[in-house]
């Protein structure tokens, strides 16, 4: 009897994953107390982002992962392009002022925790970097990687299978996939989500790219699910190797936000090239809001992406404007769990 890659969960996990990321909002506030003084820098005037990156001595990946939070924490706001305090900051996080509360939270300034993130924020590098090359979780072609190794390539990919498993029934319940007949899920890692949606729609057959290594994990759950006949597991570099051509649908799902801009619109126009006259992407990920203010579990988890792979969290808007840049017309985004949605895009 094979198992069920469609059966949703009784109760909703999201609690738990936010419960499990909350640690990164202590690390940010004060690493940005205590190491960065940037509550101190913004009460002398209001600065743009990019300003504020250039006094912090931050890129603009971490500079946005710190700030993205601190805004989803109430503490900065934004007005006329500007980041200034919010009257809970000002009054409460300025360095000497009468009711500061720095120095209580500086007390974890030290802690091993902290002290990493901010190396990571410093350093822009994921954990696991190793030189200017190096990767953590994510495959990058000639640095070392946890992703190209048997051992750590299934423990990470079994340990994402927990999230994807409660999350890969609400996927296939909204994927408008129609008559599609063949999908290509690229990164696809366990095939978890290709499965719900071969189990839900019985016309498609499914292509899962990834590392070699990764798709050893994703054969044995092709054979829970029972799907064996109907996937091709096709090892490769997403990057650089040829992707099959003349698919239906594309599907992209939690992989754009471990990667810089510049690698998501390429592998963004890799699908588009990919997709046969009106097929369609789907880019299923958690969204920032377009302000990029909030909300505050995926601000975190921004932070953790940030972390562990060369990405972050990125706005529906941002998407939306690389899939337009790439010829494609895009839809509103469909929620699913997890803090996750899906955004349809159709080639024009």
């Amino acid at each position: 009897m094979y198992e069920s890659a469609i059966q949703p969960p009784v109760v909703d996990p999201t609690p738990i994953f936010e419960l499990f990321r909350g640690s990164y909002g202590s690390e940010l506030l004060t690493a940005a107390v205590a190491h960065f003084d940037l509550f101190g820098c913004l009460s002398e005037r209001p600065m743009t982002l990019e300003e504020l990156g250039d006094q912090l001595g931050l890129q603009p990946r971490p500079a946005n992962v710190l700030v993205t939070a601190l805004r989803a924490m109430d503490l900065l706001q934004q007005r006329d392009g500007k980041l200034c305090l919010t009257a809970l900051a000002s009054e409460h996080l300025v360095p000497g002022s009468r009711l500061d509360c720095g120095d209580y939270l500086s007390l974890a300034a030290q802690s091993p925790g902290v002290m990493s993130m901010v190396d990571l924020l410093k350093s822009n590098k994921p954990l696991g970097a190793e030189g200017d090359s190096g990767t953590a979780f994510i495959y990058r072609d000639g640095a070392k990687s946890a992703m190209d190794a048997e051992a750590s390539a299934r423990h990470f990919t079994l340990a994402l299978a927990g999230r994807a498993k409660n999350v890969a029934p609400a996927l296939a319940e909204v994927l408008p996939i129609g008559d599609a007949e063949t999908l290509l899920d690229l990164g696809g890692g366990t095939g978890i989500y290709s499965y719900a949606l071969l189990q839900k729609n019985p016309q498609l057959a499914a292509v899962v790219f990834d590392r070699p290594d990764v798709l050893k994990v994703a054969q044995e759950f092709a054979e829970t699910y029972g799907v064996t006949d109907r996937v091709e597991l096709h090892p490769g570099n997403m990057f650089a190797d040829p992707l099959p051509q003349n698919v239906d649908a594309v599907l992209l799902s939690n992989i754009l936000h471990d990667w810089d801009v510049p690698e998501c619109k390429q592998l963004i126009r890799r699908c588009v090239e990919a997709l046969k006259p009106g097929g369609r992407l789907f880019i299923h990920d958690v969204f920032l809001n377009d302000s990029l203010d909030g909300p505050l579990p995926i601000a975190l988890y921004s932070a953790a992406l940030f972390s562990l792979t060369e990405g972050r969290a990125y706005s529906e808007a941002e998407y939306r404007s690389w899939m337009t840049e790439a010829g494609l017309a895009s839809k509103a985004k469909v929620p699913t769990l997890v803090h996750c949605g899906v955004i349809e895009g159709v080639v024009k």
